[in-house]
């Protein structure tokens, strides 16, 4: 029964997800999933370990780059160019976290966020000869067509997509019940009282860390696969703040948040842009509405009416 209970709610996720393909454009389908996996390790820095980064295009460039990287100069299969997007995302969360989780939360945001500028320079004027500028790398027609599932096919990709997400989905689940996700929140509300029971708030953070911003590169890695195309733009710092909305409105630390968030804000994005110029507004005014509401965002205010549902209905007679 307790493996039902860890498990229920990830199916269900995915059931909800197969539906919205079936009464959405695949495009849009695919661009929430890649979204909500980039939000992932936002919502769990700022849910979870108690850390605000405005600094997240930087890794997600990281892993794009290294992606694209692989598919435009040394190879053509799309697993080979995801997995050294990861390894990418990887080796640079190690290095930039060991020094950047020493600082508080405010400065924390704020060196990301010098990061991710870095980062865009680097690639659009620095290395230009290198990522090509602002032209970027195209890499869709060097993508291999590979067996079973071919990355080059949107549908294919979709399903693709769905495994990941669920795969990640079911790893965050399970670190919420661990020790360590439990220090994680112990770090983020009381550290004191952590380093008195002997952990490392350091070593702590410092994994946080590299998990979220691996998560962040693989995001990068699907999305140069799925486009065909990495340029400058993608860490542009005018979209520092696109990954913070979507945890907000989700709900930071929520396991539900990041998909429900993607789903909210792309929706709003692609909706409201055909009729308001400045749709963006709009999302302001929805966010602040939802931090007076009670700062749970969408998925954290109805979670607990769902929960109370869902027991009401399992002990009720018959």
């Amino acid at each position: 029964m307790k493996i039902f209970r860890w498990w229920w709610g990830i199916l269900l996720a995915f059931l909800l997800l197969a539906l919205v393909r079936v009464f959405l454009p695949l495009p849009f389908t695919n661009e929430v999933i890649i979204f909500s996996i980039y939000t992932m390790g936002c919502s769990f820095l700022l849910g979870r370990v108690g850390f605000i980064s405005f600094g997240q295009p930087a890794y997600l460039a990281v892993g794009a780059y290294g992606t694209a990287f692989y598919l435009y100069y040394f190879g053509t299969n799309p697993y080979i160019g995801i997995v050294l997007g990861i390894l990418s995302g990887l080796v640079v969360s190690v290095i930039v976290g060991a020094f950047f989780v020493r600082l508080r939360s405010d400065y924390f945001a704020l060196v990301n966020l010098a990061l991710a500028v870095i980062v865009f320079y680097l690639m659009e004027k620095v290395l230009a000869k290198i990522t090509h500028g602002d032209n970027g790398l195209w890499i869709l027609t060097n993508i291999a067509s590979t067996p079973v599932l071919d990355l080059g096919k949107p549908s294919h990709f979709f399903i693709f997509a769905l495994l990941v997400a669920m795969a990640l989905w079911a790893f965050y689940k399970y670190l919420d019940d661990t020790i360590y996700g439990a220090c994680c929140l112990a770090t983020k509300m009381n550290e004191d009282k952590l380093k008195f029971l002997g952990y490392s708030n350091f070593k702590i953070r410092w994994m946080g860390f590299v998990i979220a911003n691996t998560t962040t590169a693989l995001a990068g890695a699907m999305y140069a696969v799925y486009v065909g195309l990495v340029s400058p733009a993608i860490t542009h710092p005018s979209r520092a703040a696109d990954p913070v909305v979507v945890t907000i409105l989700g709900g930071a630390g929520t396991l539900y948040g990041p998909i429900v968030g993607a789903i909210a804000y792309t929706g709003m994005k692609d909706l409201l842009s055909g009729f308001i110029t400045n749709w963006e507004l709009f999302v302001g005014f929805v966010l602040v509405f939802i931090m007076l509401a009670g700062e749970k965002g969408i998925w954290g205010s109805l979670e607990p009416i769902l929960k109370k549902a869902f027991i009401r209905k399992r002990s009720s007679p018959g």
